[in-house]
């Protein structure tokens, strides 16, 4: 558990008849303050290229035209983006299934290797982690294939970024940590595709697959995404949303792995049952500290990242969490809620979250020793610490 300095306010924009914030790349429906942070996680820069080479040209789709449609002509000689080729200053995109966040470069122990790579093995990772508690105070967050982040720095193979799609205080581009360079592209086209192109595809599974089409440089690539991850459609055929890439590229997933909505719209507001519903996915998963990915998520990572799924964008710690949305009391308390527990009997700093689900129980992700669960809250071992409820919808 760890304090970081107060007194912040996250800077917001309309979009389209939406809030949302104005680092963010993802339509919300909301946008909360931003006034403190207490960590939960647990009861030689390169010289400038002289030529810039081309981007694809992306084409909005339209989506009214018939499935048999032919896919929207690719370029003659599309240009993949360099992993790793990214400086101080730069607006990059996560390349990888999940990159992990890190404390400082040297965080990493031997296990935690396959985390690192491009791609990301992260199935490997988890196996191999037989010190989940290790982890503690060496990751930071995690941020999802085609998350944007903001350079912050440069050392070496490392950047020190801000995950814009996570807010903390103090942060205005987002939580910030390190993580390998390879892990990220520069891609100008992929973000002027998700800022232009209306429709998108979200992941609603814990995971699922692109078919990433051939270039002169590349063959045609399988690519496993996870929970959430978010591409701008560029046509759709035969079932199929073709979806621009963060690596410029383009590749097509199945309507039936995801979600499709239209950007200039508000997300429908959730219903209990569907919060619910989306966290019931993912019991048994294994809790990960800094976990804000279905490779295994942190108490607050969880929450963050059922909300994110349904367009609204929380704080993603749960110090920030109990300080946001709409105090209700235990009597009047609904499924959806988040349920606060704080040292000194509820009085000091919060250090956990779980989402209540009915019935007097909650779902969430406990500690490094156990996975996501359902318990009841009130016989739960922290429930000494209950330090009130929050409502979000």
């Amino acid at each position: 558990m760890k304090t970081f300095a107060t007194s912040a306010i996250l800077a917001a924009t309309l979009v389209a008849g939406t809030v949302t914030p104005a680092f963010a790349t993802e339509p919300t429906n909301h946008v909360y303050l931003l006034t403190g942070n207490v960590r939960d996680h647990n009861v030689q820069e390169a010289k400038p290229r002289k030529h810039k080479e081309p981007a694809p040209v992306v084409k909005e789709p339209n989506l009214s035209e018939p499935k048999t449609q032919a896919p929207a002509p690719m370029p003659k000689a599309p240009v993949v983006a360099r992993h790793g080729d990214v400086r101080k200053g730069d607006t990059a995109y996560v390349v990888v299934s999940a990159a992990t966040l890190w404390k400082s470069p040297s965080s990493p122990r031997k296990q935690d290797a396959p985390a690192l790579q491009n791609p990301a093995k992260m199935d490997e990772w988890n196996h191999g982690l037989t010190d989940r508690k290790g982890l503690t105070g060496r990751t930071e967050t995690q941020a999802i294939y085609g998350d944007a982040v903001y350079v912050w720095d440069v050392r070496g193979e490392w950047a020190r970024v801000g995950v814009t799609t996570e807010p903390a205080p103090g942060k205005p581009r987002g939580y910030e940590a390190w993580v390998p360079k390879r892990q990220l592209a520069k891609s100008p086209a992929f973000g002027d595709a998700s800022k232009k192109l209306t429709h998108v595809v979200s992941v609603k599974k814990s995971r699922a697959y692109v078919e990433a089409e051939p270039t002169k440089t590349t063959g045609r690539t399988r690519i496993e995404v996870p929970f959430n991850t978010r591409l701008p459609i560029t046509n759709t055929r035969d079932g199929k949303a073709r979806v621009a890439l963060p690596d410029n590229r383009f590749g097509w997933i199945s309507f039936n792995d995801v979600e499709r909505f239209d950007q200039r719209e508000n997300l429908p507001k959730p219903k209990s049952s569907q919060l619910v519903e989306t966290g019931r996915q993912f019991l048994g998963l294994k809790y990960t500290w800094g976990g804000t990915s279905s490779y295994g998520f942190d108490c607050s990572g969880f929450t963050y990242s059922i909300y994110r799924a349904h367009g609204i964008t929380i704080p993603r710690d749960s110090g920030p969490q109990s300080k946001m949305g709409r105090t209700v009391s235990q009597r009047d308390m609904q499924p959806g809620d988040l349920i606060f527990f704080a040292s000194k009997r509820g009085k000091g700093s919060v250090y956990h979250v779980g989402m209540y689900i009915g019935h007097g129980k909650m779902i969430h992700a406990p500690n490094a020793s156990r996975s996501v669960e359902i318990v009841n809250w009130k016989s739960w071992g922290g429930a000494r610490d209950f330090a009130g409820v929050k409502r979000y919808v």
